[in-house]
Order: C-alpha cells, then structure tokens, then sequence
C-alpha cells in the first residue's frame, strides 16, 4: 500500500480556506488515515506527502506533530512517523472517558432553555440516521452521519471547555467507531438510541439523555472490542 493516497492532488482546491497550510495537510492525512487508506503501522513518508502537496519537508514535519497530538500517529527516532495501531486497551479507555463526556454535554443539551430551537436540525439528523440504518449498504454514510451529528451537539454547547475537550478526541474516537458500527445490526441499535435522544431532549430530561449518551457509547465500545478481539484471532491462526 502506498504512503499517500492520490484522492486529493492538489492541497489548495480541496482544503478550507481557514485552514493554515500545516492544518491542511493534517486534515487530508487524517482522513487517509481514518478511512483506512494509510493503514496502522504503516509509515508516512515525509518526502512523498510533500512532493504530493508541492512544500517543503518543514510543513509536513509540523502536520505530522498535530497528528501524533491527535493520537493517529506516533513519530520514532530515525524511523519517522507511524501510523498508531488500533487496540483494545486504547478503546476502552478513549470510551469510558467519551461515554462520560457524551453523557455530560446531552445533559446539558436537553436541559437548556433554549433546546426547542435546535431540535429541527436534530429531528432531522436523526432522521437521516434512522433511514441509513436500515440499508445495509450505507455503514459509511452512517458513520459520516454520526460523526456529524456528534459535531453539531458539540456545537450546541454552551460549555467551551468541554467542547474543547471532546473536539479533541473526535479522530481518535472515529477511527473505533467505525468499527463499532460495522454491522447493519449495530447500526440499526444506534440510530435507536439517537432516536431516545431527540425524545429526550425534546422533553427536557437531561437525567435520560445523559443515561442514553452512555449507553450508546458504551454500545459501541463494546462492538469495537469484540472486532479487534476477531481480528487477533485471526491473526494467531495464519
């Protein structure tokens, strides 16, 4: 498998405007890496991503930083940057912590003054979600989908710190995710939960989505680990 994708050749038709240049090439890496199309463990070579976007090694270097933050890449002495493997141990402890800040900002959501005004944007969301769920066909849509979702109740929030918080364990968290909804079964249970949610909030019982936001995570965390539990059993036999 090639270090870089050639899905996006050039940087700067691609990329949002707001972005620096370093916070463009870590976003098109990141979602190379997310998708599957930069493998775990497989290196990033400094050389081909910036002959790809047309800079220096410099900016590339400082691209990689961000990533190795967001815990999608590790950089090793003389060995450059590595693409972080998936594990269990790092599912259960990105998701405990994901299941409580979930729980915290749905709480917060369903119990703001102001919740009627967001719950249209919300109905129809979950909606959409609902619709996915049951083509067995559209797991990556969905999974886009609940990536979206989970940005606009971020949005929501009044808290900024805890927005900041959970923005940056968004990458790390979608990576699981996908395996974490996988199945059509496990979708359809999901697009259950955000249903119970919408209710939730529209009712104004933040003790409720607070108990629904675990769920769903902690749902998906499971899924997660029996995947990655599959897989390494695989892996023994061959």
């Amino acid at each position: 498998m090639p270090a870089v994708s050639q899905r996006s050749p050039q940087l700067a038709d691609q990329a949002p405007l707001t972005l620096s240049l370093v916070e463009q090439i870590a976003a098109r890496l990141s979602e190379r890496i997310v998708c599957g199309d930069i493998a775990p463990g497989q290196r990033i070579m400094e050389q081909a991503v910036a002959d790809e976007f047309q800079v220096s090694r410099g900016p590339v270097r400082e691209s990689l930083r961000l990533l190795e933050k967001d815990g999608l890449v590790t950089i090793l002495a003389r060995r450059g940057a590595l693409v972080t493997k998936l594990s269990i141990d790092e599912v259960r402890e990105i998701f405990d912590i994901r299941a409580m800040l979930n729980g915290l900002r749905d709480r917060c959501i369903a119990e703001d003054t102001d919740r009627a005004r967001h719950l249209p944007l919300l109905e129809a969301e979950v909606a959409n979600l609902t619709r996915l769920s049951r083509n067995p066909t559209q797991g990556d849509a969905y999974v886009e989908t609940v990536a979206r979702l989970n940005r606009t109740l971020g949005q929501l929030l009044r808290n900024r710190r805890l927005k900041a918080i959970l923005d940056s364990l968004a990458l790390q968290t979608l990576r699981y995710s996908q395996l974490g909804l996988s199945t059509p079964q496990r979708r359809r249970q999901s697009a259950r939960h955000w249903q119970q949610l919408v209710a939730a909030i529209r009712t104004g019982n933040g003790v409720e989505a607070e108990r629904i936001a675990r769920q769903r995570v902690n749902d998906s965390r499971d899924a997660a680990i029996a995947r990655l539990q599959e897989s390494e059993k695989l892996q023994k036999q061959v």
